[in-house]
């Protein structure tokens, strides 16, 4: 089923979900993070999630129990989920939602660095190492500003270990979407997602744990804002987005799926200043700038070979 050529149609509407989607849920985070701790969010978001798909699996007959689903998924989940996604989570307690999507947009930079079997074709290319350059500029200036800001007068230091979990989210996202591609052909995606998002999800349960996050949390105070957020993260998110994400890694190349990276923290943006009244800089919009410009450099190669 996985060798046959994909629908047109289903490669757009994959690649739509996880466009608008994935950009919108920066600001879901921002809603439920305030209510519901970071790590028991990230338990209950995947776990469900991948439970639901695991059970949709099954009413389907598909053979969710095979050692060559579960052992990659494990690795693909802990390093997509609860180092990439959960670094995002944990960082949007004490950074607006719209500076945490313009600091992981920077995430196709990693895909072309950590992809060894394209290396080849990659560094020949002098589009791509313009387009390196450029991007790591541009993670420098927002980091610069950052800075500037948490050593100001009344700084938040908590934002100084939030940016840097940022960082390694990028490089861990990157990592774990380039192993998922390579260690997933011939598996069922649907099935591989369900793992991911269950192993990925029970990986917050220690920390949880540690953090005493389950004894600390009046549920009876959490919103119907946080709730409602929190649903929104495990169907549209997770279940829809995720699921779209994994599958165009089978049927698409890395770099043509890391694309996502030019529309999600433009929605992110967009979202947090109308509905969330955060503020974004000038320095901030450069940054963002400078950062899809790299993008679309690294990925001018690809498309002039596709329109060749």
């Amino acid at each position: 089923m996985e060798n046959k050529k994909p629908s047109l149609l289903l490669v757009v509407i994959a690649f739509a979900t996880v466009y608008v989607v994935w950009g919108s849920t920066y600001f879901f985070i921002q809603r439920a993070v305030h209510e519901i701790p970071p790590f028991l969010m990230g338990f209950m978001r995947f776990v469900t999630a991948g439970l639901i798909m695991m059970g949709w699996c099954a009413a389907r007959g598909e053979e969710v129990f095979k050692r060559d689903y579960m052992v990659p998924s494990a690795l693909t989940g802990f390093l997509l989920l609860f180092i990439g996604n959960g670094a995002v989570i944990w960082a949007e307690q004490y950074i607006p939602s719209v500076v945490v999507a313009i600091m992981v947009s920077s995430s196709p930079i990693w895909f072309v660095l950590l992809d060894k079997s394209k290396w080849h074709i990659n560094f020949n290319s002098m589009s791509t190492i313009i387009g390196l350059i450029i991007g790591f500029g541009g993670v420098i200036l927002l980091f610069w500003d950052q800075v500037n800001e948490i050593f100001a007068v009344g700084g938040d230091h908590n934002r100084l270990p939030a940016l840097l979990l940022l960082l390694l989210a990028s490089i861990s996202w990157s990592a774990g979407s380039l192993y998922s591609k390579y260690n997933s052909k011939g598996n069922s995606a649907a099935v591989n997602t369900a793992w991911q998002m269950t192993f990925g999800g029970l990986a917050f349960l220690p920390g949880s744990l540690i953090q005493g996050e389950w004894t600390s949390i009046a549920w009876s105070t959490v919103s119907i804002e946080a709730w409602s957020s929190l649903v929104y993260l495990i169907l549209m998110g997770s279940i829809a987005a995720f699921s779209a994400y994994v599958w165009l890694l089978q049927v698409r190349t890395a770099t043509q799926v890391s694309t996502y990276a030019y529309v999600n923290p433009v929605i992110a943006v967009l979202l947090g200043v109308f509905f969330a009244n955060e503020h974004v800089s000038f320095i901030q919009v450069i940054g963002l700038t400078v950062i899809l410009a790299s993008v679309l450099l690294i990925n001018l190669a690809k498309y002039r070979k596709s329109l060749g």
